[in-house]
């Protein structure tokens, strides 16, 4: 073929983005962003308990991984994926790589335990199943924990966009926890990492991008009314004795969702909850992940250096 008519049959592609050459394009960028930003942390697997029932259930979804340090009364994270709470896993591999696994791994070896868990997924189960699910699994870190070497009563808990509700969720909404005969107090910090759906009452969300019918899938549950938006937003428990928060977004992420993780800030520091907004320079609402587990990373130095701070206030607070 004609070395001329090649090139315009590239440039076309180029131009008007075949689905061949965008597909590539696509699995080349992932790839590439995979290499450069996942760091791989290395941890005897010996000290990784896969598939630990959290709940006497027999649905695979009631399960965690525990990643266990060294030595003995660290600290523990309960780490909830994200997924839009209709789809994720704890075993999710991007690129052949184990993304929360090495989260587990990142922390573990810094000497904090951390039980990443899986919860049931919609639409087989509402928001308030899953809510309860997570309940569950904070619950069962802190029955099980100090049995593996952690201290129950620096338990933090933790999540991504829709693990991030749960995580927001279960921490300033009593009940979940009191339902299993527990006070969100066993709760000594909070981080959520580009939440969503942490106040569905706000009109300026929506005017921004956040579309209200994917929302309403999620959470209006048959309600003919518009009292959903308020019953299903964190937000709406944020008072005081609430545990403190750790608020983090990226920079590059959609500005409905930036405002979420900003509205859940406020209403905490209205509320004399003790919050700490930051947001993540150069990172997306995807690849924010990644950085959780990178030691050079603005995302894991702040949790790294809040865990450290929150936890050693609780333990002396334990002991007076």
């Amino acid at each position: 073929m004609d070395s001329a008519v090649v090139k315009r049959r590239v440039l076309k592609s180029l131009l008007l983005g075949t689905p061949g050459f965008l597909f590539l394009t696509y699995a080349a960028v992932r790839r590439a962003g995979m290499w450069r930003l996942y760091k791989p942390v290395c941890l005897a697997e010996t000290q990784a308990l896969r598939d630990v029932p959290y709940w006497d259930s027999d649905h695979p979804k009631h399960r965690l991984d525990l990643f266990v340090p060294t030595g003995a009364n660290w600290p523990v994270l309960v780490f909830i994926h994200g997924g839009g709470l209709d789809s994720g896993d704890k075993a999710l591999r991007v690129c052949g790589r184990d993304v929360y696994g090495n989260i587990g791994r990142f922390y573990a070896c810094r000497g904090i335990g951390v039980a990443v868990i899986n919860y049931r997924l919609q639409p087989q189960v509402t928001w308030r199943e899953q809510v309860h699910d997570a309940a569950r699994a904070v619950a069962w870190v802190h029955a099980h924990v100090g049995k593996f070497g952690g201290d129950a009563a620096r338990l933090f808990a933790a999540g991504h966009s829709a693990g991030a509700y749960l995580a927001a969720r279960v921490a300033l909404d009593p009940a979940p926890l009191a339902r299993l005969g527990l006070s969100r107090s066993i709760i000594s910090g909070v981080i959520t990492v580009s939440g969503a759906a942490l106040d569905l009452t706000d009109a300026r969300t929506y005017e921004l991008g956040a579309k209200l019918r994917q929302y309403a899938k999620r959470f209006q549950c048959g309600d003919p009314t518009e009292n959903w938006k308020r019953e299903a937003s964190p937000v709406a428990h944020a008072a005081a004795g609430a545990p403190p928060f750790l608020v983090m977004y990226a920079s590059g992420e959609a500005r409905c969702l930036q405002r979420q993780s900003q509205l859940l800030h406020e209403a905490l520091q209205r509320n004399r909850v003790p919050s700490e907004l930051v947001v993540v320079p150069g990172q997306s609402h995807r690849r924010i992940v990644l950085s959780l587990s990178r030691p050079d990373a603005v995302a894991s130095v702040a949790i790294l250096r809040f865990i450290e701070h929150k936890g050693r206030a609780n333990s002396e607070s334990e002991a007076a």
